[in-house]
């Protein structure tokens, strides 16, 4: 099936475009300023400030070299209504690999750390899991364009989930992998609704890191809550994430259908973990995400 793509002449403008929310500015050498709209009430979203630290952390580095992993922790919300400063420490300048490490300042309080490390590629043996056989996300309906008219107002008031293209799998499709007692699973193609330049990685390495904050850590909370985009109800769980985590094994574009196949194994002591894994059209695996989440019933 052929998509239908914004053609270059009529391309949102950076301030509306999803590349827009990657934008950051460079104060010195190590030291760039972005903002972040809000995931939840007065709280940046996670995904968007993991995204902007991992922009800085490759903009340091010279030969522009893939990044291949990324580990980062949130330590306390940041507030979309002031600048986060993303302070990049040089930690090593291999031959083969080089590693970063990103301190997210606000108020001079430390919001989020990440660590990330980039590699040059190299050719060795491949292997990896096959996709599932599901429908294709054409068939299914835009769950972003499907959220009741008042939340896509207040969304739009905010900046936040911009240009963007979710669709879930329903559960009871056929070819879905069988299910497992005790656990979730869901099912989500998804991309950024608006094409990403050209010639430029790292801007999708962060596109997809903001992309899998979306639903990962909601798999973990499927027994008592559907997802934020499928939810006609106030949410019944308290969730945050606590930590966050992706490998990038293969070339991809962020701009293209990729399916997160999620499925969360335990939840225990407060705390959901949750699996996610991102495969192309092609079926190719091309990353894989880990994340923990607070998950609480406020009652």
């Amino acid at each position: 099936m052929t998509e239908q793509r914004i053609p270059a002449e009529q391309e949102p403008s950076p301030a509306t475009s999803f590349a827009g929310l990657l934008e950051i500015e460079q104060l010195n050498e190590n030291t760039f300023r972005g903002y972040c709209h809000a995931g939840a009430p007065m709280r940046a979203f996670g995904g968007h400030v993991a995204a902007q630290a991992l922009v800085a952390a490759g903009r340091t580095c010279a030969d522009r070299r893939p990044v291949h992993s990324l580990h980062g922790y949130f330590l306390r919300p940041g507030s979309p209504a002031r600048p986060i400063d993303y302070l990049v420490e040089r930690v090593r300048e291999g031959t083969s690999y080089t590693t970063r490490r990103v301190t997210a300042l606000q108020q001079e309080h430390e919001v989020f750390t990440l660590s990330v490390s980039f590699k040059h590629p190299e050719p060795a043996a491949d292997r990896q899991r096959e996709i599932p056989t599901l429908p294709h996300p054409e068939s299914l309906p835009n769950s972003v364009a499907g959220l009741p008219e008042q939340v896509r107002r207040a969304l739009a008031a905010d900046g936040g989930f911009r240009d963007l293209d979710v669709r879930f799998v329903p559960a009871d499709t056929p070819g879905l992998p069988t299910a497992v007692p005790g656990l979730l699973q869901q099912f989500v193609w998804m991309r950024t609704a608006s094409p990403l330049p050209d010639g430029d990685p790292l801007l999708h390495a962060g596109a997809l890191t903001y992309l899998s904050d979306l639903t990962l850590a909601s798999t973990a909370g499927l027994n008592k809550q559907p997802n934020f985009f499928q939810r006609t109800e106030p949410p019944r769980l308290l969730m945050a994430s606590l930590d966050h985590a992706m490998w990038f094994h293969r070339p991809f574009r962020a701009d293209q259908w990729l399916l997160f196949a999620q499925r969360s194994p335990s939840s225990s002591d407060g705390r959901g973990l949750a699996l996610g894994e991102f495969y192309d059209l092609d079926g190719r695996l091309v990353a894989s995400a880990v994340q923990e989440a607070l998950i609480r019933d406020p009652s």
